[in-house]
């Protein structure tokens, strides 16, 4: 999968599903600070990745995961083994 089509799925799920303001969307932005993504969202994430994506979020996976581009990198990374 394309690095594009990544960050065009979680845009689209962050502005549709988690009602995020599309001006927040920025790869440099941190996902608690910037945008706004609470554990609650978190637990809603975990179910659209599965969803859109085909792979398990694991907790741990994400500790170093701070900002959208650290989230992409990690798509990126379980979507193209």
């Amino acid at each position: 999968m394309e690095r594009k089509e990544i960050e065009d799925k979680v845009r689209d799920f962050l502005i549709d599903d988690l009602e995020v303001d599309e001006e927040k969307i920025a790869p440099e932005a941190r996902l608690k600070d910037d945008v706004g993504i609470d554990s609650l969202d978190f637990v809603d994430i975990v179910v659209i990745v599965e969803k859109n994506f085909g792979f398990k979020i694991k907790p741990e996976e994400m500790a170093g995961v701070i900002t959208l581009k650290d989230f992409y990198d990690y798509i990126e990374s379980k979507v193209n083994k």
